[in-house]
């Protein structure tokens, strides 16, 4: 060989010296079960990673698993209330890394109009479900692991509307760095979606919806509405980037300069 390394032996020192591979590390995902969530779960499994995907619906985590690899689990838990979620972590051992992608339908009404009860209820597994989430999982958390929550471009740039949605991102975002100094050496970070094609939206007929990605693609920088496959990437990169903590990662195709 004369003293030349082959190629794919390079290749291999190379992903053995990877400290920061997500290889083998545990990854539970709030809100794993469709979504933004299972895309995220997708791509952690097809990295190495063990995947354990929680939410309400047990239909959709059956199906969930159905699309991750052998090995996969997946448990029903109301995100809602803080004994499920307490009862999911005392039956989990220590783990890597905390993604919470949960959240549902949101309907949009002018303030004027707002139903305050259903306004309310939108924080609670949006928000609360999130910041109860890390109360109970934050203690069994290994050492150089981390969390990532989800907040939303809506809470960099607010509309008619928005106000309940933008409330609810600008809380996460500050959640987030309150954490990052109360958590450490635990690393807390958050991505901030901009509009993708998401179950959230199904609420909207075909039609309206359609025309709605078509007229938010024309406007957007990149041309285009990502769809739940981009954002994971995101999720992805913060888990593996080891010296941030405290910050919120916008993904948003350009929204917030328009």
């Amino acid at each position: 060989m004369g003293g030349v390394i082959p190629e794919i032996c390079v290749i291999k020192l190379i992903n053995m010296n990877n400290t920061n591979s997500i290889s083998g590390k545990t990854v539970i995902i709030l809100g794993g079960s469709a979504g933004i969530g299972l895309a995220t779960a997708k791509l952690a499994a097809q990295e190495g990673a063990r995947v354990i995907i929680a939410s309400g619906n047990q239909a959709r985590i059956d199906a969930a698993l159905q699309q991750l690899p052998a090995g996969s689990q997946g448990y029903a838990v109301d995100l809602s209330k803080e004994e499920s979620i307490a009862g999911f972590f005392k039956t989990i051992g220590a783990f890597d890394h905390l993604i919470y992608t949960a959240g549902e339908n949101l309907s949009l009404s002018p303030i004027v109009e707002a139903d305050i009860e259903k306004a309310r209820s939108f924080f609670n597994v949006r928000y609360w479900g999130a910041y109860t989430a890390i109360k109970y999982g934050a203690p069994k958390i290994k050492q150089g692991g981390s969390i990532v929550l989800t907040s939303g471009a809506a809470g960099r740039r607010g509309g008619a509307s928005w106000s309940a949605a933008s409330s609810i991102c600008a809380a996460m975002e500050g959640l987030t760095r309150s954490l990052a100094i109360e958590l450490a050496p635990i690393r807390v970070n958050c991505i901030v979606p901009g509009f993708v094609k998401t179950n959230l939206w199904d609420y909207l007929d075909s039609e309206t919806r359609e025309t709605m990605y078509a007229n938010a693609a024309s406007a957007l920088p990149v041309k285009y509405v990502a769809g739940p496959e981009d954002i994971a990437l995101s999720y992805i990169y913060l888990l593996k980037q080891p010296y941030s903590t405290g910050e919120s990662l916008l993904v948003d195709g350009g929204h917030v300069l328009i």
